[in-house]
């Protein structure tokens, strides 16, 4: 037995798990872990978070946040925050990737998860909510020139490419502003948000996977469900939603909601890109390569917005076609060796 897992029994026997039979569920792409717990008649799922690179403290805040609001966060059964363990009830396996490979009703789950993001609109910002400002864009953004263009390149990328670059998001980001601020829970996509049907209106939709929650650009959440990097969002449906969202929501401008939604995804499909490219050359987690075609979809259906013509003329001037439109292959997708 290794000490993390001494330490996982000594959780479960203090919180009264002791006994219950412990299966592995999904990880993520952080360092993670989560477990079904199973005792006669009962259930709970352990997250396990190795503090020396994750801290539950996040999560266990906008957890009890979000259920204050009358949302469907797991209840927290116990929490260790040092150690890095949260007892949470559990869901079930009905997440809307699974729901709707099973044949459910994709319009009526997806519409909950978007009248859900209405409604969190409507909440003011808890005190210890961080910002999504204008240097964490910059951040986000150069992922993918210190981890994508020299894999896929084969080269570091230049400092006159790299401040071509961040000028032209520079500019992108008062678009990205363009219908102002929110709560957004961040990674709020189909495989961390649960279809709970015993439950009504927005709390039928269960969320996980919500401790990097910021205050950002309120087409963050929509961006995140339907440009999904892991699953592909029928154009048809993804067109009524942001619709939806909308009316909902009583756009004053929808024009300029329609800008700030395409800005902010080209932000996020561009930090995906790179965020996938580290996964596999840091972490050794080949199956995000498979993903990358997807993403780059998203981010040139983003760059097809008028107002980001000069960002789309650098990424078809800088990445050949063929590297947005094929998956890398493990063996050439590698860093030179000044960069890695």
């Amino acid at each position: 037995m290794t000490s993390r897992e001494a330490e996982r029994a000594r959780f479960l026997k203090a919180a009264g798990w002791g006994q219950a039979i412990v299966s592995p569920l999904a990880g993520d792409a952080s360092f993670r872990r989560y477990f079904r717990l199973t005792e006669n008649d009962r259930a709970a799922v352990l997250m396990d978070a190795p503090p020396k690179t994750e801290n539950v403290a996040p999560f266990v805040a906008v957890d009890e946040w979000l259920r204050q609001c009358g949302l469907s966060a797991p209840e927290i059964f116990q929490a260790d925050t040092k150690f890095g363990f949260v007892l949470l009830e559990d869901f079930g396996d009905d997440s809307f990737t699974k729901n709707s490979s099973a044949g459910g009703n994709e319009q009526e789950c997806y519409s909950a998860a978007v009248d859900l993001i209405a409604d969190l609109q409507t909440f003011a910002r808890p005190e210890f909510m961080p910002p999504f400002d204008d240097q964490r864009i910059i951040s986000e953004v150069s992922l993918f020139l210190d981890w994508f263009y020299p894999a896929a390149m084969g080269e570091i990328v230049s400092e006159r490419l790299r401040a071509e670059f961040v000028s032209l998001w520079q500019v992108a980001i008062a678009h990205i502003w363009a219908a102002g601020k929110s709560v957004a829970l961040f990674d709020y996509h189909a495989d961390n948000l649960h279809w709970l049907p015993a439950r009504d209106g927005v709390a039928r939709v269960g969320l996980l996977d919500f401790q990097d929650a910021v205050y950002g650009p309120a087409p963050l959440d929509l961006v995140s469900l339907l440009e999904d990097a892991r699953r592909h969002v029928d154009p048809e449906l993804a067109e009524e939603m942001i619709t939806r969202f909308v009316e909902r929501t009583k756009q004053k401008a929808p024009d300029a909601f329609r800008r700030a939604f395409a800005a902010t995804g080209a932000q996020r499909n561009t930090r995906i890109i790179g965020v996938f490219a580290r996964l596999y050359l840091r972490d050794g987690k080949t199956d995000y390569l498979a993903m990358m075609p997807r993403v780059w979809r998203c981010l040139e259906q983003d760059l097809s917005h008028p107002a980001l013509e000069e960002l789309r003329d650098w990424f078809a001037k800088n990445i050949a076609d063929e590297l947005r439109i094929n998956a890398p292959t493990a063996d050439a997708f590698v860093l030179p060796d000044a960069a890695s």
